[in-house]
């Protein structure tokens, strides 16, 4: 049997530090995989959509709009009222008919939040049918508010 007795010279160090090269294999090799499956998990297919050509809903006789301008007052038809009492002026206009349905029409500068907060309050009311008003294909106005005039 032999022993050893003594450390001799010639034995090696230990090696603590990682070895990387793996790592970076390992990762070159992820980033191949992704590479090549990333473009096949995107699905791009080219659809031409129609052009709406319905015709427009028939118009109430007489639609009742709300009119937020650009110095965020806000009017009934041609009634100017605060946030607060537009649940009732809109009970008034409606004669409490809750299925009636509004028109919106804002200024183009209005912040959205604004906007919200006037349909958040409609809704809350109980007035669920809310119709926004805008320009169509042709320049015009659908449907067209009736004309306001300033206090």
């Amino acid at each position: 049997m032999a022993t050893r007795l003594a450390a001799s010279e010639d034995d090696l160090p230990a090696n603590v530090d990682i070895n990387i090269t793996p790592f970076i294999d390992v990762i070159l090799v992820l980033l191949i995989i992704f590479m090549v499956a990333a473009p096949l998990s995107t699905v791009d297919v080219p659809v031409e959509l129609p052009v709406a050509s319905a015709d427009a809903a028939p118009r109430p006789a007489e639609p009742v709009f709300v009119t937020l301008t650009a110095d965020l007052s806000l009017r009934v038809g041609d009634r100017a009222v605060t946030l607060a009492d537009l649940p009732m002026e809109l009970d008034i206009v409606t004669r409490m008919k809750r299925d009636t349905r509004l028109y919106i029409s804002a200024d183009r500068s209005v912040p959205y939040g604004e906007m919200m907060l006037v349909m958040n309050r409609m809704r809350g009311a109980g007035y669920l049918k809310i119709g926004l008003v805008g320009i169509d294909e042709a320049g015009t106005e659908a449907p067209t508010p009736p004309a306001v005039s300033a206090p």
